[in-house]
């Protein structure tokens, strides 16, 4: 041994105990006889109990971080579910709300289209059903577009009704579509009746919602006998309507005392605004004999031919 070191093992003379394989042996032996005392005898069941209740809050502090990551994923994942489910029913509470309008539209011009044909079946003047398509571009005018023109038959000052009575008349055509004037407009004038009287007049025009409709009876004496919610008819004294068709319902009578005629506004019962089926009838041809040709002009006496 050299100098100055020291012997750091024990000398083989004091080493006491078994040896390591005879330890190895025991620990076998022992380890397998409690595994068979413990399958047999449930000898370690209560050790295995008290190690588990005394490890329980260890292990439940250990997954309290996995638990909380789980439960924002799912939380992430329920939110966007949520989400995606109330953008799908939105989705299809907008749809079945366009498919309800629709299908009131429908209905509506239906029931339309069955008045307009068995209005059809009553007239005895031809007609031919049309559909509008546009309003016409000029803001200060109420005409409207149809989609029959000369190719159609139409003729230039055919009557326009709808369902429900007079709406105008035709003032320009084209080859494929033409112009409607409707009864509301200012320059329009239409040949009435009083339904209850009998009295003819002509109504006008009359744009202005706030005097109470969208047509004017005019020229009226403040005595006559007209009354608010009289039906006023065509007359057909001009050859153009035919008469006995619905126009106008008087809406209100001013009678003034400075004037020697009456202010009657009367209300179209036809859709003047958003109609879009309507019947286009054949002008009446109004019999009328032809003008005499004008006779020539007498010569002055002594004038020089």
């Amino acid at each position: 041994m050299p100098l100055g070191t020291l012997e750091r093992s024990a000398p083989s003379f004091l080493k006491q105990g078994p040896s390591p394989r005879a330890r190895l042996a025991l620990c076998s032996a022992l380890a397998l006889f409690l595994m068979v005392a413990d399958a047999r005898f449930q000898v370690t069941e209560p050790l295995r109990k008290a190690i588990a209740v005394a490890l329980y809050p260890v292990q439940w502090v250990m997954l309290q971080p996995v638990e909380f990551v789980g439960g924002g994923f799912a939380y992430l994942r329920t939110q966007e579910s949520a989400h995606a489910e109330v953008d799908a029913a939105r989705r299809s509470m907008v749809e079945m709300a366009q498919r309800a309008n629709q299908g009131d539209q429908l209905l509506q011009e239906n029931e339309r289209l069955r008045k307009l044909l068995q209005l059809r079946d009553r007239l005895q003047t031809p007609a031919k059903a049309a559909q509008v398509i546009y309003d016409a571009a000029d803001p200060y005018t109420r005409r409207v577009m149809i989609d029959q023109g000369q190719v159609a038959g139409i003729a230039l000052g055919s009557p326009v009704m709808d369902e429900s009575g007079m709406l105008g008349q035709v003032t320009r055509v084209h080859p494929f579509l033409s112009e409607v004037t409707l009864l509301i407009d200012r320059d329009q004038a239409i040949p009435i009746m009083n339904v209850r009287t009998g009295a003819r007049g002509v109504a006008y025009g009359d744009p202005v919602i706030a005097h109470g409709g969208g047509m004017e009876l005019r020229f009226m004496p403040s005595n006559a006998d007209v009354q608010e919610g009289d039906l006023l008819t065509t007359s057909g004294v001009d050859g153009l309507y035919p008469p006995g068709l619905p126009v106008a319902r008087v809406v209100r009578v001013e009678r003034r005392a400075d004037s020697a005629f009456a202010r009657i506004y009367c209300a179209p019962l036809a859709q003047a605004q958003g109609a879009r089926h309507v019947m286009v009838l054949q002008p009446l041809d109004p019999g009328l004999p032809e003008r005499p040709p004008a006779e020539a002009a007498p010569t002055r006496k002594g004038s020089r031919r």
